[in-house]
C-alpha cells in the first residue's frame, strides 16, 4: 500500500525492548493494554530481571507488583515466571525461533509469537489484533469474521517481503487516523480514498 508507505517508511517496534526475550515479555504484557502502558512497566520489571534465568528466580507476587497496572496482573505475572522456566528448562535459556515452540509458552498466544517471529528474527509474519481486524474489514480487505480469516486474508493479498513492515504501518495508520471511534469508514483519508461512495452508518439512538 503505497500511501502507508509514505506515511510510515520506517516501523520502529513500539514496545521498548532489547532482544527476543524482551520482547517477548512486552508483547505478553501488551495484552489488552497500550504499549506506553507497558513501556512505563517494563523498565522496573526488566530491573527485577531481564533474562530468563532472572525472571524464573522471581516470586510470582514480585511480578504483579511491578505489572498490576497493565491489567490481568494475576495471568501475566504467572505466565512471564513459569515461561521463564520453561526456557531455562527446555531451550537453554534462548527465546526459539519456532512458532510452534512459542505458542506452547504460557501467556503466548497466536498473535503474541507471530510479534516475535517476525520482530525479533526476521521472519514473514503478518499479526493480526483486533485493530488490524478491524481496518481490514472496513477497507474491503477481508471479510474474515475472525482473526484467523483476516490473517489468512492478508497473507494472500500481500507478498511475504510486506509483511512485517506492512502490518505495522496499519497499526501505526489506524492509531492515527482510524480509530474505532474516530472514523466511522467514511472520515479518514484512506477510507475516503477507497470507498468515496461510501454512506456513513445509521446513528444509533
Amino acid at each position: 500500500m503505497t500511501r502507508l508507505e509514505e506515511l510510515y517508511p520506517e516501523t520502529p517496534v513500539p514496545l521498548d525492548h532489547k532482544d527476543a526475550f524482551t520482547l517477548l515479555v512486552a508483547v505478553l504484557l501488551s495484552a489488552q493494554c497500550t504499549d506506553a502502558r507497558v513501556n512505563q512497566v517494563t523498565p522496573a520489571l526488566f530491573a527485577l530481571g531481564d533474562t530468563p534465568e532472572k525472571l524464573a528466580r522471581a516470586e510470582v507476587a514480585e511480578i504483579e507488583k511491578v505489572v498490576r497496572s497493565c491489567g490481568l496482573g494475576p495471568q501475566k505475572s504467572k505466565a512471564i515466571q513459569k515461561l521463564s522456566e520453561i526456557l531455562v528448562a527446555e531451550h537453554g535459556g534462548r527465546v526459539p525461533a519456532c512458532l510452534e515452540s512459542l505458542e506452547r509458552l504460557p501467556g503466548v498466544g497466536h498473535k503474541t509469537a507471530q510479534v516475535v517471529m517476525a520482530q525479533a528474527f526476521g521472519v514473514p509474519s503478518f499479526p493480526v489484533d483486533t485493530h488490524i481486524h478491524r481496518l481490514a474489514a472496513r477497507w474491503g480487505l477481508s471479510s474474515g469474521r475472525n482473526v484467523t480469516q483476516t490473517e489468512r486474508d492478508l497473507k494472500s493479498l500481500f507478498p511475504q517481503s510486506a509483511w512485517n513492515k506492512l502490518h505495522l504501518q496499519i497499526i501505526f495508520y489506524g492509531r492515527e487516523h482510524c480509530t474505532a471511534r474516530g472514523c466511522d469508514g467514511t472520515r479518514c483519508e484512506m477510507c475516503r480514498t477507497l470507498f468515496p461512495g461510501r454512506k456513513p452508518p445509521p446513528r444509533k439512538r
